[in-house]
């Protein structure tokens, strides 16, 4: 499959110093990681993750997730601007939610397929424009790093160790370089970083 379209993909995923995406009670278990998620560098970081993607891909957990969360701030006049742009990109964009168990999409504009995170991704930048953002969805980050598909990675970096639970970087992923290419340091010592793959 020709990979002319020139679409990069792209993932953003916070984690705590220790490498962690929750902590040691399970998927849920984001005490370390959500009181940086309403931080000035995290918010300014959340509208750059989506500036030039056209295509969400998500995880099952996540799109359910999101759905109870973000179409309300795309409408709540209060929120924080930066918050409700993002809330309405996400409910606008094409999003392709990757499951083996659901049967229809929990989103508007959403599809779901039953398929590798390898080869959804290559059928993805066969066809269309603008980037792919794997969004916060760690096991398709995972498959995405393992398959060395990941052209650029947006981290908000959390000043906490979670001493336990899932790590994002796992054993075995193939070897790669990256540029630091943005860097934003909070008050409270959070860091908003970008990578880019270097080929």
């Amino acid at each position: 499959m020709s990979d002319s379209t020139g679409r990069k993909v792209t993932a953003n995923i916070s984690l705590t110093l220790d490498g962690r995406f929750n902590g040691p009670g399970g998927p849920g278990d984001l005490g370390a990681i959500v009181p940086y998620a309403i931080t000035e560098v995290a918010r300014n970081h959340l509208t750059r993750i989506h500036e030039h993607a056209t295509t969400v891909l998500l995880g099952r957990r996540n799109a359910e997730g999101f759905l109870g969360f973000w179409p309300t701030v795309a409408e709540d006049d209060n929120a924080d601007p930066r918050d409700r742009g993002y809330a309405k990109w996400l409910v606008d964009t094409e999003k392709v939610v990757l499951s083996t168990t659901l049967t229809e999409a929990p989103w508007s504009r959403a599809r779901v397929v039953n398929a590798p995170t390898a080869e959804v991704l290559a059928d993805l930048k066969a066809d269309g424009e603008g980037d792919i953002l794997i969004n916060s969805s760690a096991s398709v980050i995972k498959a995405a790093l393992a398959a060395d598909l990941l052209d650029r990675l947006h981290l908000i970096v959390c000043p906490e160790i979670a001493g336990g639970g899932e790590r994002l970087f796992d054993d075995g992923l193939p070897a790669s370089k990256w540029t630091l290419t943005h860097r934003d340091v909070g008050e409270s010592g959070e860091m908003a970083l970008i990578y880019d793959r270097v080929r």
